[in-house]
């Protein structure tokens, strides 16, 4: 089973730590979303799990795997997406070759159905991607990155500067490739309503520390408030 497990992660940049022994799992068809206030470790797990940042201490492993020193390139390989929170496209590419980039061939039909639920991006497929706003670069990296139909998509802050209406849309595409293809994500966001719509667990993270974990049905909307508030 092509399950991601994390165990007891420790990294940072530089001597500084930032995460501190956080664990969490997250299995096929299921949704983790990570919160907690700014600057508490959300980008740097994200980071850490893509293969971007070393692992001090701790381990993860995917499909029974270790990836410890594997590149991620290597991870997108084995199925492992990641949507970053910043510099979410390439700016001087167009929006068609920005969907196209990370994939051997072109196949028509690929983003179709992405497309239909967002028409402002089909309309702009000639035009150059750092053209746009950023709610559009948004969803011009969420559109890629499930166009990529890895098993398990890594998701940073994907609804910020989003329209309200385009949000709907994408809680219902990523549930929707969840509940069809068995896909998994990993989402960091600060939108408490959108998280909660979509994801099945939740880890809280606070000081680099994990301080609230559990599925999102036993959990109180207020306690999950309360880690938001700075």
């Amino acid at each position: 089973m092509k399950e991601l497990v994390f165990e007891n992660i420790v990294c940072g940049y530089g001597d500084t730590m930032v995460l501190r022994g956080v664990s969490g799992r997250v299995a096929p068809g299921r949704v983790l979303g990570v919160l907690g206030r700014n600057g508490v470790g959300k980008t740097t797990l994200l980071r850490a799990l893509a293969g971007f940042l070393p692992l001090a201490g701790g381990q993860v492993q995917w499909a029974g795997r270790d990836l410890r020193g594997v590149a991620p390139h290597r991870r997108l390989a084995q199925g492992i997406a990641y949507a970053p929170q910043e510099e979410v496209v390439f700016a001087e590419l167009s929006v068609q070759e920005n969907l196209w980039l990370h994939l051997p061939e072109r196949q028509g039909d690929r983003y179709a159905a992405l497309l239909a639920q967002f028409p402002r991006l089909a309309e702009r497929m000639g035009q150059r991607a750092g053209s746009l706003s950023g709610g559009e670069r948004k969803l011009l990296s969420f559109t890629r990155t499930l166009g990529l139909r890895a098993d398990l998509s890594l998701m940073d802050e994907p609804t910020e500067g989003v329209q309200p209406e385009n949000i709907e849309r994408m809680a219902a595409l990523l549930r929707q490739r969840c509940d069809e293809a068995g896909a998994a994500f990993i989402v960091v966001e600060q939108n408490l309503s959108f998280l909660m719509s979509v994801a099945d667990d939740v880890l809280v993270l606070d000081h680099g520390d994990c301080v609230l974990q559990g599925a999102v049905s036993t959990l109180a909307r207020e306690a999950l408030e309360a880690h938001l508030v700075v």
